[in-house]
């Protein structure tokens, strides 16, 4: 379950860091009932573009599966990248 605070609770900034850091999710804050900002640990943020960043190289390698059909052997495609960087 989230954790939804109010934008008073920012002036405890320990305690809101205690927070992230323990549940390892990111903390909504509100302002005047409404979602406002959103508050995670540098460990919760790291992890969660380094996912964004794999999704987008899974969808790459989709959208290029569809537009030509191949496939392409991964021992073959690694023995071709070791060979040219690693001599």
């Amino acid at each position: 379950m989230p954790q939804i605070r109010p934008i008073t609770d920012l002036r405890n900034t320990n305690e809101i860091s205690e927070i992230c850091h323990a549940r390892r999710e990111p903390v909504f804050i509100t302002k005047n009932g409404y979602g406002d900002l959103v508050v995670m640990s540098i460990e919760t943020y790291e992890a969660m573009v380094e996912g964004a960043s794999l999704d987008r190289a899974i969808a790459e390698a989709e959208g290029e599966f569809e537009q030509d059909g191949r496939l392409h052997d991964a021992r073959e495609v690694l023995g071709n990248l070791r060979r040219r960087h690693f001599g």
